[in-house]
Protein backbone atom coordinates (compact mmCIF):
# COMPACT_ATOMS: atom_id res chain seq x y z
CA UNK A 1 0.00 0.00 0.00
CA UNK A 2 3.25 2.51 0.33
CA UNK A 3 3.23 2.71 -3.46
CA UNK A 4 -0.07 3.89 -4.03
CA UNK A 5 -0.62 7.39 -5.42
CA UNK A 6 -3.69 9.76 -4.97
CA UNK A 7 -4.22 11.75 -8.13
CA UNK A 8 -6.21 14.42 -8.59
CA UNK A 9 -8.45 13.39 -11.68
CA UNK A 10 -11.02 16.73 -12.07
CA UNK A 11 -13.65 18.84 -10.78
CA UNK A 12 -16.45 20.21 -10.92
CA UNK A 13 -18.27 23.80 -9.05
CA UNK A 14 -20.79 25.56 -9.45
CA UNK A 15 -20.25 29.36 -10.48
CA UNK A 16 -19.81 31.47 -7.58
CA UNK A 17 -22.41 34.12 -6.93
CA UNK A 18 -22.53 36.88 -4.37
CA UNK A 19 -24.64 36.46 -1.66
CA UNK A 20 -28.29 37.35 -2.25
CA UNK A 21 -28.34 36.80 -6.13
CA UNK A 22 -29.11 34.11 -8.01
CA UNK A 23 -28.51 31.59 -5.47
CA UNK A 24 -30.66 33.86 -2.83
CA UNK A 25 -33.44 30.71 -2.10
CA UNK A 26 -31.21 27.70 -2.98
CA UNK A 27 -30.14 25.72 0.14
CA UNK A 28 -26.33 24.31 0.98
CA UNK A 29 -27.80 20.87 0.40
CA UNK A 30 -29.25 21.95 -3.59
CA UNK A 31 -26.04 23.84 -4.36
CA UNK A 32 -23.72 20.39 -3.02
CA UNK A 33 -25.65 18.27 -5.14
CA UNK A 34 -25.74 20.46 -7.85
CA UNK A 35 -21.68 20.60 -8.03
CA UNK A 36 -21.89 16.61 -7.41
CA UNK A 37 -24.41 15.72 -10.34
CA UNK A 38 -22.12 17.47 -12.57
CA UNK A 39 -19.25 15.72 -11.63
CA UNK A 40 -20.78 12.57 -11.99
CA UNK A 41 -21.75 13.78 -15.25
CA UNK A 42 -18.58 14.53 -16.60
CA UNK A 43 -16.92 11.30 -15.08
CA UNK A 44 -19.91 8.70 -16.36
CA UNK A 45 -20.59 7.59 -12.83
CA UNK A 46 -24.44 7.50 -12.47
CA UNK A 47 -25.80 4.65 -10.55
CA UNK A 48 -21.96 3.71 -9.29
CA UNK A 49 -20.54 3.42 -6.08
CA UNK A 50 -18.09 5.75 -4.67
CA UNK A 51 -15.64 5.11 -2.00
CA UNK A 52 -16.96 7.89 0.05
CA UNK A 53 -18.15 11.55 -0.55
CA UNK A 54 -16.04 13.92 1.64
CA UNK A 55 -17.56 17.79 2.13
CA UNK A 56 -18.81 19.97 4.55
CA UNK A 57 -20.30 23.45 5.25
CA UNK A 58 -19.30 26.09 7.68
CA UNK A 59 -22.65 28.11 8.02
CA UNK A 60 -25.07 24.89 8.68
CA UNK A 61 -28.84 24.54 9.64
CA UNK A 62 -29.22 22.22 12.45
CA UNK A 63 -31.39 20.17 9.16
CA UNK A 64 -27.70 20.09 7.84
CA UNK A 65 -26.31 17.68 10.73
CA UNK A 66 -25.56 14.60 7.52
CA UNK A 67 -25.38 17.05 4.75
CA UNK A 68 -22.94 15.17 2.82
CA UNK A 69 -25.14 12.14 2.64
CA UNK A 70 -28.11 14.23 2.03
CA UNK A 71 -26.18 15.38 -0.91
CA UNK A 72 -25.28 12.05 -2.07
CA UNK A 73 -28.68 10.67 -1.35
CA UNK A 74 -30.26 13.44 -3.60
CA UNK A 75 -27.66 12.76 -6.40
CA UNK A 76 -27.10 10.56 -9.44
CA UNK A 77 -24.59 8.54 -7.32
CA UNK A 78 -25.93 5.13 -6.09
CA UNK A 79 -27.38 5.37 -3.02
CA UNK A 80 -24.65 3.16 -1.70
CA UNK A 81 -21.97 5.46 -1.57
CA UNK A 82 -21.05 6.39 1.97
CA UNK A 83 -20.48 10.30 2.82
CA UNK A 84 -18.71 12.04 5.77
CA UNK A 85 -19.40 15.90 6.75
CA UNK A 86 -15.68 17.74 7.57
CA UNK A 87 -15.43 20.94 8.73
CA UNK A 88 -12.15 23.20 9.30
CA UNK A 89 -13.73 26.98 8.54
CA UNK A 90 -12.09 27.87 5.46
CA UNK A 91 -9.78 24.90 5.48
CA UNK A 92 -12.36 22.83 4.98
CA UNK A 93 -12.32 21.77 1.55
CA UNK A 94 -8.60 21.53 1.11
CA UNK A 95 -8.64 19.53 4.29
CA UNK A 96 -11.56 17.02 2.83
CA UNK A 97 -8.99 16.45 -0.25
CA UNK A 98 -6.29 15.95 2.21
CA UNK A 99 -8.88 13.37 4.20
CA UNK A 100 -9.97 11.25 1.10
CA UNK A 101 -6.00 11.18 -0.39
CA UNK A 102 -4.66 9.58 2.38
CA UNK A 103 -7.60 7.31 2.76
CA UNK A 104 -6.74 6.46 -0.87
CA UNK A 105 -2.83 5.79 0.10
CA UNK A 106 -3.98 3.26 2.70
CA UNK A 107 -6.14 1.35 0.76
CA UNK A 108 -9.06 1.75 2.52
CA UNK A 109 -10.69 2.74 -1.24
CA UNK A 110 -10.00 3.43 -4.60
CA UNK A 111 -11.79 6.29 -5.42
CA UNK A 112 -13.00 9.69 -3.63
CA UNK A 113 -15.02 13.00 -4.20
CA UNK A 114 -14.04 15.79 -1.83
CA UNK A 115 -15.12 19.23 -1.36
CA UNK A 116 -17.01 21.89 0.35
CA UNK A 117 -20.50 24.31 -0.02
CA UNK A 118 -21.39 27.44 1.91
CA UNK A 119 -24.02 29.63 1.09
CA UNK A 120 -24.13 33.04 2.98
CA UNK A 121 -27.48 33.66 1.53
CA UNK A 122 -28.73 31.03 3.73
CA UNK A 123 -27.38 31.42 7.02
CA UNK A 124 -28.81 30.01 9.90
CA UNK A 125 -30.54 32.28 12.34
CA UNK A 126 -29.61 32.22 16.09
CA UNK A 127 -32.63 32.70 18.36
CA UNK A 128 -31.82 34.10 22.32
CA UNK A 129 -30.48 31.82 25.14
CA UNK A 130 -33.77 32.78 26.86
CA UNK A 131 -35.94 32.00 24.11
CA UNK A 132 -33.87 28.69 23.51
CA UNK A 133 -34.67 27.54 27.29
CA UNK A 134 -37.82 28.92 27.33
CA UNK A 135 -38.68 26.67 23.75
CA UNK A 136 -37.21 23.30 25.55
CA UNK A 137 -38.69 23.68 28.56
CA UNK A 138 -41.99 24.09 26.96
CA UNK A 139 -41.27 20.91 24.42
CA UNK A 140 -40.33 18.99 27.80
CA UNK A 141 -43.80 20.23 29.34
CA UNK A 142 -47.14 17.84 29.86
CA UNK A 143 -49.60 19.75 31.46
CA UNK A 144 -50.94 23.37 30.85
CA UNK A 145 -50.02 24.89 33.69
CA UNK A 146 -46.34 23.80 33.10
CA UNK A 147 -46.13 25.49 29.30
CA UNK A 148 -47.91 28.01 30.92
CA UNK A 149 -44.98 28.76 32.94
CA UNK A 150 -42.52 27.87 30.01
CA UNK A 151 -43.96 30.46 27.83
CA UNK A 152 -44.02 33.02 31.07
CA UNK A 153 -40.33 33.16 30.78
CA UNK A 154 -40.35 34.63 27.22
CA UNK A 155 -39.84 38.92 27.34
CA UNK A 156 -40.48 40.52 23.84
CA UNK A 157 -36.69 41.23 23.79
CA UNK A 158 -36.24 37.25 23.90
CA UNK A 159 -38.28 37.18 20.19
CA UNK A 160 -36.01 39.80 18.34
CA UNK A 161 -33.31 36.51 16.43
CA UNK A 162 -29.87 36.91 16.91
CA UNK A 163 -28.28 37.95 13.55
CA UNK A 164 -25.34 35.58 11.68
CA UNK A 165 -21.85 37.60 11.92
CA UNK A 166 -18.10 35.99 11.54
CA UNK A 167 -16.80 36.67 14.41
CA UNK A 168 -14.17 35.14 16.24
CA UNK A 169 -15.54 33.80 19.46
CA UNK A 170 -12.30 34.50 21.95
CA UNK A 171 -11.78 37.93 20.31
CA UNK A 172 -14.89 39.04 19.42
CA UNK A 173 -13.71 40.76 16.16
CA UNK A 174 -14.86 39.85 12.83
CA UNK A 175 -12.12 38.30 10.38
CA UNK A 176 -11.66 41.82 8.51
CA UNK A 177 -11.62 43.99 12.24
CA UNK A 178 -8.50 40.87 12.73
CA UNK A 179 -7.48 41.32 9.31
CA UNK A 180 -7.40 45.53 9.89
CA UNK A 181 -4.92 44.32 12.82
CA UNK A 182 -2.31 42.64 10.69
CA UNK A 183 -2.31 44.82 8.10
CA UNK A 184 -1.31 47.63 10.29
CA UNK A 185 1.07 45.31 12.04
CA UNK A 186 2.59 44.20 8.93
CA UNK A 187 2.63 47.79 6.91
CA UNK A 188 0.66 46.55 3.99
CA UNK A 189 -0.61 49.83 2.03
CA UNK A 190 -4.24 50.50 0.36
CA UNK A 191 -2.01 50.42 -3.22
CA UNK A 192 -0.48 47.36 -2.24
CA UNK A 193 -3.85 45.97 -1.82
CA UNK A 194 -5.50 47.26 -4.74
CA UNK A 195 -2.92 45.99 -6.89
CA UNK A 196 -3.55 42.28 -6.14
CA UNK A 197 -7.08 42.62 -6.18
CA UNK A 198 -7.14 43.73 -9.89
CA UNK A 199 -4.67 41.05 -10.66
CA UNK A 200 -6.90 38.99 -9.33
CA UNK A 201 -10.08 40.01 -11.52
CA UNK A 202 -7.69 40.16 -14.36
CA UNK A 203 -6.77 36.90 -14.31
CA UNK A 204 -9.69 35.33 -13.22
CA UNK A 205 -11.50 36.91 -15.97
CA UNK A 206 -8.31 36.00 -18.84
CA UNK A 207 -9.10 32.21 -17.62
CA UNK A 208 -12.90 32.15 -18.65
CA UNK A 209 -12.23 33.97 -21.73
CA UNK A 210 -9.40 31.54 -22.38
CA UNK A 211 -11.86 28.71 -21.37
CA UNK A 212 -9.95 26.89 -18.80
CA UNK A 213 -13.29 26.90 -16.55
CA UNK A 214 -14.84 24.97 -19.16
CA UNK A 215 -13.95 21.10 -17.87
CA UNK A 216 -14.26 23.08 -13.78
CA UNK A 217 -17.60 24.60 -13.62
CA UNK A 218 -21.34 23.65 -14.27
CA UNK A 219 -24.38 26.33 -14.58
CA UNK A 220 -26.32 26.29 -12.00
CA UNK A 221 -29.89 28.58 -11.91
CA UNK A 222 -29.24 29.97 -15.32
CA UNK A 223 -25.77 31.00 -14.02
CA UNK A 224 -22.77 30.49 -16.05
CA UNK A 225 -19.69 32.37 -15.03
CA UNK A 226 -18.90 33.62 -11.36
CA UNK A 227 -20.95 36.69 -10.54
CA UNK A 228 -18.69 38.51 -8.37
CA UNK A 229 -15.71 39.09 -11.32
CA UNK A 230 -15.35 42.61 -12.40
CA UNK A 231 -12.73 41.41 -15.00
CA UNK A 232 -13.30 45.06 -16.47
CA UNK A 233 -12.66 46.77 -13.38
CA UNK A 234 -9.74 49.18 -13.10
CA UNK A 235 -6.80 50.71 -10.59
CA UNK A 236 -8.88 54.05 -10.44
CA UNK A 237 -12.38 52.31 -9.96
CA UNK A 238 -10.89 50.38 -6.96
CA UNK A 239 -9.11 53.50 -5.50
CA UNK A 240 -12.44 54.90 -5.17
CA UNK A 241 -14.32 52.62 -2.79
CA UNK A 242 -14.49 53.45 0.65
CA UNK A 243 -12.43 51.65 3.50
CA UNK A 244 -14.85 48.63 5.60
CA UNK A 245 -12.49 48.08 7.68
CA UNK A 246 -9.67 49.27 10.03
CA UNK A 247 -10.15 53.02 11.76
CA UNK A 248 -8.62 56.34 10.73
CA UNK A 249 -5.20 56.12 8.55
CA UNK A 250 -4.93 52.56 9.51
CA UNK A 251 -7.70 52.02 7.33
CA UNK A 252 -7.24 50.84 3.99
CA UNK A 253 -9.62 48.00 3.52
CA UNK A 254 -11.90 47.79 1.11
CA UNK A 255 -14.98 45.66 -0.43
CA UNK A 256 -12.70 45.89 -3.15
CA UNK A 257 -9.56 44.36 -2.04
CA UNK A 258 -11.69 42.11 0.39
CA UNK A 259 -13.76 38.68 -0.15
CA UNK A 260 -17.37 39.12 -0.68
CA UNK A 261 -20.01 37.05 0.91
CA UNK A 262 -20.58 34.32 -1.54
CA UNK A 263 -22.56 31.13 -2.31
CA UNK A 264 -21.29 27.75 -4.14
CA UNK A 265 -19.71 24.77 -4.21
CA UNK A 266 -17.14 22.78 -4.85
CA UNK A 267 -15.52 18.99 -5.37
CA UNK A 268 -12.49 17.46 -6.42
CA UNK A 269 -12.38 14.02 -7.93
CA UNK A 270 -9.67 12.02 -6.52
CA UNK A 271 -8.31 8.56 -7.37
CA UNK A 272 -5.64 5.69 -6.66
CA UNK A 273 -3.14 6.46 -10.40
CA UNK A 274 -3.49 3.11 -11.45
CA UNK A 275 -7.25 3.04 -10.69
CA UNK A 276 -7.81 6.20 -12.51
CA UNK A 277 -5.49 5.26 -15.88
CA UNK A 278 -7.77 1.71 -15.64
CA UNK A 279 -10.60 4.06 -16.44
CA UNK A 280 -9.42 5.94 -18.49
CA UNK A 281 -9.73 8.87 -16.41
CA UNK A 282 -6.67 11.78 -16.62
CA UNK A 283 -4.10 12.16 -14.11
CA UNK A 284 -3.95 15.83 -13.77
CA UNK A 285 -1.77 15.76 -10.59
CA UNK A 286 -0.76 14.04 -7.28
CA UNK A 287 -1.40 15.04 -3.77
CA UNK A 288 2.15 14.70 -2.37
CA UNK A 289 1.63 15.91 1.51
CA UNK A 290 -0.18 18.41 3.52
CA UNK A 291 0.24 20.22 6.51
CA UNK A 292 -1.92 21.73 9.09
CA UNK A 293 -1.12 24.32 11.73
CA UNK A 294 -3.08 26.99 14.02
CA UNK A 295 -1.68 30.30 15.21
CA UNK A 296 -1.82 31.73 18.74
CA UNK A 297 -3.66 34.71 17.72
CA UNK A 298 -5.84 35.18 21.15
CA UNK A 299 -3.26 36.95 23.26
CA UNK A 300 -2.42 38.80 19.64
CA UNK A 301 1.33 37.68 20.05
CA UNK A 302 0.48 36.33 16.45
CA UNK A 303 -1.84 36.65 13.49
CA UNK A 304 -5.46 35.25 13.36
CA UNK A 305 -4.63 34.59 8.97
CA UNK A 306 -1.03 33.76 9.25
CA UNK A 307 -1.36 29.87 10.43
CA UNK A 308 0.02 29.29 6.87
CA UNK A 309 3.11 30.94 7.41
CA UNK A 310 3.74 27.97 10.52
CA UNK A 311 3.03 25.33 8.15
CA UNK A 312 4.86 25.96 4.72
CA UNK A 313 8.10 25.32 6.40
CA UNK A 314 7.21 22.23 8.15
CA UNK A 315 6.01 21.23 4.80
CA UNK A 316 8.63 22.11 2.86
CA UNK A 317 11.36 20.57 5.34
CA UNK A 318 9.69 17.38 5.50
CA UNK A 319 9.54 17.39 1.08
CA UNK A 320 12.98 18.61 1.00
CA UNK A 321 12.07 21.85 -0.82
CA UNK A 322 11.94 25.41 -0.96
CA UNK A 323 10.02 28.09 -2.59
CA UNK A 324 12.00 28.27 -5.75
CA UNK A 325 10.63 24.61 -6.24
CA UNK A 326 7.29 25.20 -7.41
CA UNK A 327 5.62 26.45 -10.65
CA UNK A 328 2.63 28.17 -8.83
CA UNK A 329 1.12 29.60 -5.50
CA UNK A 330 -2.42 29.14 -5.10
CA UNK A 331 -2.84 31.33 -2.01
CA UNK A 332 -6.37 32.28 -0.90
CA UNK A 333 -7.53 35.77 -1.02
CA UNK A 334 -9.19 35.92 1.99
CA UNK A 335 -8.02 39.61 1.86
CA UNK A 336 -5.69 41.08 -0.70
CA UNK A 337 -3.49 41.87 2.69
CA UNK A 338 -3.48 38.24 4.33
CA UNK A 339 -1.60 37.62 0.87
CA UNK A 340 0.76 39.76 1.44
CA UNK A 341 1.43 39.64 4.96
CA UNK A 342 1.84 36.01 4.17
CA UNK A 343 4.69 36.69 1.56
CA UNK A 344 6.27 39.39 3.96
CA UNK A 345 6.10 37.25 6.76
CA UNK A 346 8.18 34.32 4.43
CA UNK A 347 10.37 36.42 4.02
CA UNK A 348 10.91 37.79 7.34
CA UNK A 349 10.67 34.01 8.84
CA UNK A 350 13.28 32.98 6.61
CA UNK A 351 11.11 30.63 4.17
CA UNK A 352 12.05 32.63 1.33
CA UNK A 353 10.43 34.81 -1.26
CA UNK A 354 7.74 33.77 -3.88
CA UNK A 355 7.70 34.77 -7.20
CA UNK A 356 4.72 36.82 -8.14
CA UNK A 357 4.29 35.69 -11.42
CA UNK A 358 3.66 32.40 -10.28
CA UNK A 359 1.21 33.79 -8.01
CA UNK A 360 -3.11 32.92 -8.50
CA UNK A 361 -1.91 32.76 -12.15
CA UNK A 362 -5.88 32.03 -12.59
CA UNK A 363 -7.36 34.65 -10.26
CA UNK A 364 -8.21 33.87 -6.94
CA UNK A 365 -10.78 34.34 -3.82
CA UNK A 366 -11.06 38.28 -4.62
CA UNK A 367 -12.76 37.78 -7.64
CA UNK A 368 -14.10 34.08 -7.91
CA UNK A 369 -15.69 35.00 -4.46
CA UNK A 370 -15.22 32.50 -1.35
CA UNK A 371 -18.21 30.26 -0.63
CA UNK A 372 -16.07 28.79 3.16
CA UNK A 373 -16.15 25.67 2.68
CA UNK A 374 -16.02 25.23 -1.38
CA UNK A 375 -12.57 27.06 -1.55
CA UNK A 376 -10.54 24.73 -1.45
CA UNK A 377 -12.35 22.01 -3.85
CA UNK A 378 -12.15 25.39 -6.66
CA UNK A 379 -8.08 26.01 -5.67
CA UNK A 380 -6.89 22.10 -6.12
CA UNK A 381 -9.17 21.33 -9.03
CA UNK A 382 -8.11 24.52 -10.85
CA UNK A 383 -4.02 24.13 -9.57
CA UNK A 384 -4.14 20.36 -10.55
CA UNK A 385 -4.90 21.03 -14.11
CA UNK A 386 -2.64 23.86 -14.47
CA UNK A 387 0.06 21.45 -13.68
CA UNK A 388 -1.34 18.78 -15.88
CA UNK A 389 -0.76 21.85 -18.36
CA UNK A 390 2.61 22.69 -17.39
CA UNK A 391 3.71 19.23 -17.90
CA UNK A 392 5.46 16.69 -15.59
CA UNK A 393 7.00 17.29 -12.61
CA UNK A 394 5.50 20.92 -12.06
CA UNK A 395 4.86 21.67 -8.77
CA UNK A 396 1.92 23.74 -6.92
CA UNK A 397 2.27 24.94 -2.86
CA UNK A 398 -1.79 25.31 -2.02
CA UNK A 399 -2.00 27.62 1.15
CA UNK A 400 -5.74 28.44 2.93
CA UNK A 401 -5.89 30.36 6.11
CA UNK A 402 -9.12 29.59 8.44
CA UNK A 403 -11.19 31.04 11.45
CA UNK A 404 -9.79 29.69 14.67
CA UNK A 405 -6.11 31.20 13.68
CA UNK A 406 -5.61 27.97 11.34
CA UNK A 407 -3.85 26.81 8.35
CA UNK A 408 -4.12 24.09 5.46
CA UNK A 409 -1.61 24.15 2.98
CA UNK A 410 -0.79 20.62 0.42
CA UNK A 411 1.60 20.35 -2.35
CA UNK A 412 0.40 19.21 -5.26
CA UNK A 413 2.51 17.63 -8.74
CA UNK A 414 2.13 16.46 -12.06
Amino acid sequence: MTSRTAVVVGGNRTPFVKAGGRYADASAQDLLTAALDGLVARFGLAGQEVGEVVAGAVLKHTRDFNLTREAVLGSALSPHTPACDLQQACGTGLEAVVYASNKIRLGQMDVAIAGGVDSASDAPLVVTERLRKAMLALSRARSLPDKLTALARIRPADLAPVPPAVVEPRTGLSMGESQALTTAKWGITREEQDDLALASHRNLGAAWDAGFFDDLVTPYLKVARDSILRADTSKEALAKLRTVFGKGEAATMTAGNSTALTDGAALVLVAEEEYARGRGWPVWAKVVDAQVAASDYVTGREDLLLAPTRAIPVLLERNGLTLDDFDFFEFHEAFASTVLATLKALEQNGVGTVDRSKLNVKGSSLAAGHPFAATGGRIVASLAKMLHERGPGSRGLVSICAAGGQGVVAILEA
